[in-house]
């Protein structure tokens, strides 16, 4: 292949309207889809409960203390809250700019580090590639994780380019240092264990000791505790379980046993990646051989190798983990993007255009499968709603088969349409993500109970504001969201069961005591699953409903 020249046929003005456009289809939709449970509905509910309260030390979840995660995101959600309102967007709203901003920085740091074709390519691979994309449109923690921990990398890859200024590798160490105690406050000590890890083992790879004199590791040491000490330690003092359940309980035993109930295979974040990058596919192992043909910086350090390690030793630590979810492996994502983002200004317009065609023909066999989504009903998901999703599905599947075949026509223009080709060919698979994850809210409806807060809502405001709301035998993770209102868990503490062993008053047992207590009390609400709703009719306990769906009935206390 012949080099193609670093910088890129593309002035200001064509950048600034790729970002805005990117911009547009990134943020507008982030309200149209329900909350959905678990993730979703606990952190929205978190925030707004410290909104709420004010407390913004000690935080909780449906009224009881909850340790298992710090507290940088559900601070950043509780300030959305407060300058805008609550609500889904909202609740979103730092996911998406922390999403966002790592596009942006994922393509500063190729031009910075590489050249801007790099950069570019990049921005449009991370923006693009399904796992990165729809991670930052749901309100989870990995989202905030991985860009805090991308700033981690890409600080320290604009640190060590050759023949900085001394003040510019102290300010972007420092900005790496603050980005891994931020990192820390957004989901504990894998913000600084795992570049500390990578940092070891690409030493003892690359053998460039010279790299631990550019750390400035006294000043980014004390920058680190100055800002990631300061909670932990106001937390400790207003509650002293604290410090045995988060690092102990959370932070080791979730990792080392079997306890939180995520297994997985070893081999459980090999789909996840291939599924998370499927458009770029075709060109990953391309990518990854002629990274490794890369010459050193003069100066010894190795950009590259520093991007195979973190990616290699994050996947392997979360494979060998006992606690898997989809999300865990997203900090790689960055790296990978700019690994791909090297070698495709290098693809000949004859490559591209195979790489489009097979793309083409996999969406036209896409469409063919989602024709038998009926096929997939059953008793929680009826299969009206699958016949539903199937238009979003197929909408999607067309638009980026359009925008697959204009791509195709623009890499006929040889290597000047290569660019457009590619950024044609990425925003194909960005409007597939946008319009299938949009219309995903025919399930986010139900699972979420949102359209039977109305109902609720109104009943509590007949009711004294002492009233208790009771959650028999489940936790139900967005309701509480939606109706405004705490719960009182009976039975099944599920993940409260350590705010409910610090605060037991705040609990009920078993659903005998419930009973007795329900028949106590003059008002009452309560949530109940529908065979339990059934089973406590049969002992005829005096309930009436209030709203109900497929999932939930939400019953009162009669009055008469």
């Amino acid at each position: 292949m012949n080099d193609m020249p670093s910088r890129l046929p593309l002035n200001r003005s064509t950048l600034l309207l790729l970002v805005l456009a990117l911009a547009v289809i990134w943020f507008v939709p982030l309200g149209w889809r329900h909350l959905l449970p678990s993730d979703e509905g606990r952190y929205a509910e978190m925030a707004r409960e410290m909104f709420l309260t004010g407390d913004w030390i000690t935080p909780r979840y449906n009224g009881y203390k909850y340790f298992e995660k710090p507290p940088l995101q559900t601070w950043m959600n509780a300030l959305t809250f407060a300058w805008f309102g609550i609500g889904e967007w909202q609740a979103r709203l730092y996911t998406a700019l922390t999403g966002f901003a790592g596009v942006l920085l994922i393509g500063y740091t190729g031009a910075r580090v590489f050249n801007a074709a790099t950069g570019v390519f990049a921005a449009i691979v991370l923006a693009t590639s399904p796992y990165w994309n729809l991670m930052g449109h749901f309100n989870t923690l990995d989202m905030g994780l991985s860009f805090w921990m991308e700033l981690t990398l890409c600080a320290l890859l604009l640190a060590q380019r050759p023949n900085l200024p001394g003040g510019q590798v102290r300010l972007w160490m420092w900005l790496c240092w603050a980005s891994m105690a931020l990192a820390v406050l957004s989901k504990g000590l894998i913000g600084v264990i795992l570049p500390g890890a990578v940092l070891v083992l690409y030493t003892l790879i690359a053998r460039d000791w010279a790299v631990w004199k550019r750390l400035h590791l006294i000043g980014g040491v004390i920058l680190f505790f100055a800002i990631a000490t300061p909670w932990f330690v106001l937390v400790q003092q207003r509650n002293p379980e604290f410090l045995n359940f988060f690092f102990i309980v959370q932070q080791f035993k979730r990792y080392l046993t079997p306890e939180q109930n995520r297994p997985g295979a070893f081999y459980y974040f090999v789909p996840v990646i291939l599924v998370g990058f499927l458009p770029w596919l075709s060109v990953s192992v391309q990518s990854i051989r002629h990274a490794l043909r890369l010459p050193r910086q003069p100066n010894g350090f190795s950009p590259v190798t520093m991007m195979l390690v973190w990616s290699g030793f994050i996947f392997l630590f979360f494979s060998a983990s006992h606690s898997k979810l989809l999300s865990y492996t997203l900090p790689i994502a960055p790296a990978l993007a700019l690994l791909i983002g090297l070698y495709l200004p290098l693809v000949t317009p004859a490559t591209l255009r195979r790489h489009l065609a097979g793309y083409a023909a996999f969406l036209v066999v896409a469409a063919v499968g989602a024709l038998f989504m009926s096929r997939l009903g059953d008793d929680r998901n009826p299969t009206e709603l699958y016949v539903a999703y199937r238009v979003w599905v197929l909408a999607a599947l067309g638009v980026a088969f359009v925008l697959t075949l204009a791509a195709l026509w623009l890499n006929r223009r040889g290597r000047g349409g290569i660019v457009g080709a590619v950024a044609t060919f990425g925003a194909a698979w960005l409007l597939l993500g946008t319009i299938a994850g949009t219309g995903h809210d025919v399930f986010g409806r139900l699972s979420s109970g949102a359209p039977l807060a109305p109902a609720i809502k109104a009943a509590i405001a007949k009711l004294p504001p002492d009233t208790p709301f009771y959650s028999v035998g489940v936790l139900d993770h967005t309701l509480p969201f939606y109706v405004d209102h705490t719960m009182i868990m009976v039975e099944h503490p599920d993940e409260l069961a350590f705010g409910v062993s610090v605060e037991p008053q705040k609990w009920v047992p078993t659903v005998d005591e419930w009973v007795q207590r329900w028949d106590a009390d003059r008002y009452a609400l309560a949530l109940l699953p529908p065979d339990r709703y059934q089973k406590l009719l049969a002992q005829h306990v005096p309930m009436e409903v209030v709203a109900r769906d497929s999932r939930r009935v939400i019953v009162e206390k009669p009055q008469h």
